[in-house]
C-alpha cells in the first residue's frame, strides 16, 4: 500500500520526515489483527493491532495509534504512535508521536519526541545522539480549528 493512500485514508498529508522517503509499505496488520512471532527482512511495515514478538528488519516500523507491540524492536527507522513493551533500536532515527507509550531502552543517532508522548526507561545514546522535543503540527493545526 503506498504511503500516500495510507496518509490520505488517515485524513493526513505527508509531513513526517522519516516517511518522506516511503515509496510503500509491503505490510499491513489491521486494528482488530494480532500477529505473535518474529518480523524480519528488508521490508516496511505499518501495524495498527497487536504485536508479541520482535522485530529485526532492514526498513521502516511504524506503530499507528492503538497498536501495541510486546517485545523488541530493532529497524532502520521506527515511528510510533502506540505502545511498546521492550527496547527499541533505531539505526537512523526513532520518532515518538504524542500518542507513543514506550516502556524499554531506546537507542538511535536520532531521537524526535513529540509533546504528549511517555517514555519509561533509559535512552542509550552514541556520542552526538540528537534528541529533539517538537510539537506535532497536526496538534497545532486542530487546536487552531477548534479556535475558529
Amino acid at each position: 500500500m503506498k504511503i500516500e493512500e495510507i496518509l490520505k485514508a488517515m485524513g493526513r498529508k505527508q509531513r513526517r520526515r522519516t516517511l518522506d522517503h516511503v515509496e510503500d509499505f509491503t505490510s499491513m496488520l489491521g486494528p482488530e489483527s494480532v500477529y505473535t512471532g518474529v518480523f524480519q527482512g528488508k521490508d516496511n511495515h505499518i501495524i495498527y493491532g497487536q504485536v508479541q514478538g520482535d522485530c529485526d528488519i532492514e526498513g521502516i516500523l511504524v506503530l499507528g495509534e492503538g497498536s501495541r507491540w510486546k517485545g523488541n524492536i530493532r529497524a532502520n527507522s521506527v515511528v510510533i504512535a502506540g505502545r511498546v513493551d521492550g527496547d527499541i533500536q533505531a539505526i537512523n532515527k526513532l520518532e515518538l508521536a504524542r500518542t507513543a507509550y514506550v516502556h524499554g531502552k531506546i537507542t538511535s543517532p536520532v531521537v524526535a519526541i513529540a509533546r504528549g508522548a511517555v517514555h519509561e526507561g533509559n535512552i542509550r545514546m552514541a556520542k552526538h545522539t540528537q534528541i529533539t522535543r517538537f510539537i506535532d503540527r497536526r496538534e497545532a493545526e486542530e487546536k487552531n480549528r477548534d479556535r475558529d
